[in-house]
């Protein structure tokens, strides 16, 4: 991949095509974002580009990275976020990037993170199936069931599917189209939907995938 960009989840429209077709679509506003580090294979073992986003105030900043963009002589950030690219040589330490570096009509890939739901059973975090509410079933209805194992091993194995935390984890949908690109407001137009809730961060990079 070549292309980065950190961005901010507007929310979910609908655009219509020259067919009449309705698209359905979710809004990000992505950038500007500046390249706040370089990682290079002599220093630091590996490539890649460390890009910020969002103006920080001050007294929300800690020293030592106060210190890291003062460097450079750069605005604070409030989000940074590395991309390991393919051609981090072509970008220097205080370049922008804009939503004009993607193209309407190619392909992306978003990272994000998901909606948290809390702590939920298991007919909700897994879609497993209730039981008979006759015959004996009782108050277990919406119970995970038998956990398979008696005295050996004693013990769940892990893996095992039962309630527990769900959602608030990264998710990574890959290969969304461009529709449409405000180079004004800084927006990205992607066909289909994205993780996450409104104002949540997501990580955009031209898709790995073959449209």
């Amino acid at each position: 991949m070549k292309k980065c960009i950190i961005g901010k989840k507007v929310g979910m429209t609908q655009l219509f095509d020259e067919t009449g077709k309705v698209i359905p679509v979710t809004v990000v506003e992505a950038g500007p974002c500046v390249v706040t580090q370089k990682k290079t294979i002599e220093n630091d073992g590996y490539e890649a580009l460390q890009v910020g986003f969002g103006d920080a105030r001050p007294k929300t900043v800690n020293k030592p990275l106060k210190g890291h963009f003062s460097k450079y002589d750069l605005a604070l950030k409030k989000e940074l976020r590395e991309f390991r690219l393919d051609n981090c040589s072509d970008f220097n330490i205080g370049d922008i990037i804009k939503v004009d570096s993607f193209e309407v009509g190619s392909s992306v890939d978003v990272v994000g993170t998901s909606k948290g739901k809390g702590y939920a059973g298991a007919i909700k975090r897994w879609n497993f199936h209730r039981l008979k509410e006759s015959h004996g079933s009782g108050p277990v209805v919406r119970h995970a069931g038998s956990m398979g194992a008696c005295s050996d091993p004693s013990r769940v194995m892990k893996g095992k599917k039962l309630p527990g935390h769900l959602g608030a984890e990264r998710v990574t949908v890959q290969n969304l189209n461009i529709v449409k690109i405000d180079l004004e407001n800084n927006l990205l137009v992607l066909k289909g939907a994205i993780p996450g809730p409104k104002g949540g961060l997501v990580y955009i990079t031209d898709s790995v995938k073959k449209s």
